[in-house]
């Protein structure tokens, strides 16, 4: 898990994102501790703490006083908008962008994804 060279913390805030993303944490649902997160993966809690501060600040997380950290409403929605754009900037503009070097058409490249999504 903690191998491809980014920052923990910001492997932890994603690591938290994935699961609001993939509705292992519901709206309103409380995350792992920060204690339950460093002992299980076996790092410094303040590093864990710098993750779960990351999704706070972009309103995926919410702390209740004396009770932990929990999903903020519409967290998911937000995390979904926020990947869809990143997805497009990252891999669909730049395939556009060969394809029509290549002089593909839009069906042309349904094609090949279907190709590939059949193998």
């Amino acid at each position: 898990m903690f191998d491809d060279g980014r920052p923990l913390f910001q492997q932890i805030a994603d690591l938290l994102a994935d699961g609001i993303v993939a509705g292992r944490y519901a709206e309103d649902a409380q995350v792992p501790s920060t204690n339950e997160l460093a002992g299980f993966y076996r790092i410094n809690p303040a590093t864990v703490g710098k993750g779960v501060n990351v999704l706070v600040e972009q309103g995926v997380l919410h702390k209740r006083r004396g009770l932990g950290m929990f999903v903020s409403p519409g967290a998911r929605d937000r995390l979904l908008s926020e990947r869809t754009e990143r997805f497009r900037d990252d891999y669909v503009i730049p395939l556009l962008r060969e394809a029509r070097q290549l002089g593909l058409t839009a069906s042309d490249i349904h094609r090949l994804i279907d190709q590939e999504d059949h193998s």
